[in-house]
């Protein structure tokens, strides 16, 4: 799913060493650094601030995935670095950062951080620079624990730096890729020969690498992370880091049958696709599960599974990795490329079931976005079937289920640095259930559920949490029958979509029976639309195709904090402005907590219903209601049905956010209304 982007933001005052010479894309990552509070003085270390998606965890207590590490921000710990940010400016290293901050570090500086609670393994979200023609590099990055002797973390942005207008590109030096596109820089159409400044819409920027210590370190302990003198990044970037005590490996289950008994290569340097292929089918033949001891086993193809289950010794220890492997020609869906990947049977064939994996890691090698290649890390039709505890990343989508399918259950996974979506329950997909799933960093939605052709059905994301998309929407869905997401926490949307989103678009099915968004909370949402040139809501739903009038909509017990422009949008796109709507809506018991602009934006026809959603901190008026546009003396063409409970409290920049003025209909349409930045949101 696709979205439009933005300009490239202007340079700042920060400027990379010169350790070889620079490349352009290197300094408009350091030209992220928009807002500088200088150097931390070297101290001793700071008690650790613990937070969950940037954010006081008590604030979304009991919201988002279950997870066995804890987060520390870098911009709360210690540093003789400079903390970057908060900016959301999309194109910026701030903006893709959790909590929209981070810290630099140029070589020979460092940050460090006390560890919560007793840990012996550690995830770092980071981002260096691209290789200047594109491709990415590597550099090395110390990390010690109480002053010891270093370890070496091997960062890459081999896996990072997109560019361009999608489906984007490796190179930074391109020009246009779609020059009869209309685009924001020049608001126009270009056409052929337009120039425009290299590296054009430079995104993506983030990677994070796990190490196991080798001991196991108390609470208390420093952690500190050096960027060594002689690294070839001109720059670290430090976003956060996850503590996390991680288990020893799993003793073999009794009765199961290992890999390497069929000869797969622990070490990772033979081929084990053909072990592999060989246990799996012994053990639907004997009725047993397959093992996946510790060890890195290569496998650069599609292992397809059906009436199997599949383990391991625990996804810090059990890694199934890759290479991209171009094809000779391609395939009968269309791919071009093919990778590491556990596949159901395609659905047109009778799709797989009874297929079960758990406990063990996928490491793809995907360095860019080619929407017909089929390289993601789960995939196919699989009913009745569960999916748990897996490690996924650079993949090109962590799970993308091909229907008609029935009854898989997806929890605990964590699923990382992709290059589009991290699930896609899509085309006919029911009574299936995503939970307890931890998703970052992906370039396209989070969580998606897309009725193309054949509609979803009664399907549930629940408890998951979803940071920092790059593109497009923490949990998206697109058309379906009886929908509940529910309990998630979504934080730190980047452009072209936001927190929460139902959109009757991409050829989707219509919207029918129940729609439910309910005990949600999003943070740091209602992000900016750069080709409509307008903020959205941290929710939003948009009729694009068809009107959104079949289903009943109920948002219910959402919390929306810190929106960069509004907590609640209904749109539409103004050539069909006048042929769809949008009702059948109703929003109770919602606590709302800083926006930029307005508690809702109407662009749409239709209505919605309020009862007992509380709103502080409201940055413009609190309903901006816009209708189709037509300013008719019958007032805007949505109508808001109060019933009852809608309180102001805190400062709102024009008082009460639902006046008895603004009601049923008044029009109050500021196309682009300033923003104001809200205070930090605090218990209600």
């Amino acid at each position: 799913m696709t979205r439009p982007t933005s300009p490239v933001p202007p340079p700042s005052r920060r400027r990379p060493r010169d350790l070889a010479r620079p490349s352009l894309a290197m300094a408009v990552a350091i030209a992220a650094a928009t807002a500088i509070l200088g150097p931390t003085p070297a101290s001793a270390a700071a008690d650790p601030v613990l937070t969950r998606a940037a954010i006081d965890p008590s604030l979304v207590s009991g919201r988002g995935a279950e997870v066995p590490f804890l987060e520390q921000e870098a911009e709360h710990a210690t540093t003789d670095g400079e903390v970057i940010g908060p900016d959301r400016t999309a194109y910026t290293l701030p903006a893709e950062a959790s909590g929209r901050s981070a810290v630099s570090l140029d070589p020979g500086e460092y940050v460090e951080f006390t560890l919560p609670a007793a840990a012996n393994g550690i995830t770092v979200r980071y981002s260096i620079p691209d290789a200047p023609d594109g491709g990415g590099i590597t550099a090395p990055l110390e990390v010690s624990v109480d002053g010891g002797a270093p370890q070496t973390m091997t960062l890459t942005s081999e896996y990072s730096w997109l560019y361009n207008q999608y489906p984007f590109t490796n190179d930074p030096n391109s020009g246009l890729l779609h020059p009869d596109w209309w685009i924001t820089e020049c608001g126009c159409v270009p056409g052929e020969g337009y120039e425009v400044e290299t590296p054009f819409r430079p995104m993506h920027f983030y990677d994070e690498q796990r190490m196991l210590l080798g001991a196991t370190y108390p609470a208390g302990s420093v952690v500190r992370l050096t960027a060594p003198d002689g690294t070839d990044a001109a720059w670290t970037v430090i976003d956060l880091l996850d503590s996390e005590l991680v288990a020893p490996p799993a003793e073999q289950p009794a009765g199961s049958v290992s890999v390497v008994k069929f000869g797969a290569d622990p070490d990772g340097v033979r081929d084990s696709a053909p072990a592999f292929r060989t246990a799996i089918r012994w053990a639907r033949h004997h009725d047993v599960d397959v093992f996946i001891p510790g060890g890195a086993f290569r496998v650069s193809e599609h292992l397809i599974v059906d009436d199997v289950t599949i383990r391991g010794a625990g996804n810090w220890h059990s890694v199934v990795f890759g290479e991209e492997v171009a094809l000779r020609k391609p395939s009968a869906d269309g791919s071009t490329h093919t990778g590491v990947g556990f596949y159901g049977r395609d659905a047109a064939s009778g799709g797989s079931s009874n297929v079960h994996l758990a406990d063990f890691a996928i490491r793809g090698d995907v360095r860019e976005r080619i929407d017909t290649d089929q390289v993601n890390g789960v995939g196919g039709a699989m009913s009745d079937s569960t999916i748990e505890r897996l490690h996924i990343e650079h993949t090109k989508v962590g799970l993308w289920f091909d229907g008609p399918m029935d009854g898989v259950t997806v929890r605990d996974n964590v699923i990382v640095d992709q290059i589009a979506d991290g699930l896609n329950f899509h085309t006919g997909v029911t009574h299936s259930v995503a939970e307890g799933n931890f998703v970052r960093n992906t370039g396209d939605d989070g969580l998606a559920m897309w009725s193309e052709g054949t509609p979803n059905a009664g399907n549930v994301f629940s408890r998951n949490t979803v940071q920092t998309p790059t593109l497009a929407n923490g949990i998206a869905v697109y058309g379906g029958a009886d929908t509940t997401v529910s309990g998630n926490l979504v934080a730190d949307p980047i452009r072209e979509g936001s927190a929460l989103h139902a959109g009757s678009r991409f050829g989707a099915e219509p919207f029918t029976g129940d729609l439910r968004f309910t005990d949600n909370t999003a943070v740091r949402a209602g992000t900016y639309e750069l080709n409509w040139n307008i903020g959205l809501g941290a929710i939003w739903l948009y009729a694009l195709d068809r009107s959104i009038d079949q289903a009943d909509v109920r948002i219910t017990g959402d919390h929306y904090l810190d929106s960069t422009y509004n907590a609640i949008m209904l749109v539409s796109d103004w050539p069909v402005k006048d042929q769809v709507s949008i009702s059948n809506v109703h929003f109770a018991d919602v606590r709302i907590d800083g926006t930029g602009s307005s508690v809702v934006s109407a662009r749409v026809a239709g209505s919605a219903s309020f009862e007992n959603v509380d709103a502080r901190n409201v940055g413009a008026v609190g309903i901006n209601n816009c209708g189709t546009f037509h300013f008719t003396p019958a007032g805007s063409e949505f109508s808001i049905v109060d019933l009852g409970g809608n309180d102001s409290s805190g400062v709102n920049t024009t008082g009460p956010w639902m006046a008895p003025w603004e009601l049923p209909n008044t029009i109050t349409c500021d196309d682009r209304p300033p923003v104001v930045a809200p205070p930090a949101p605090s218990p209600w």
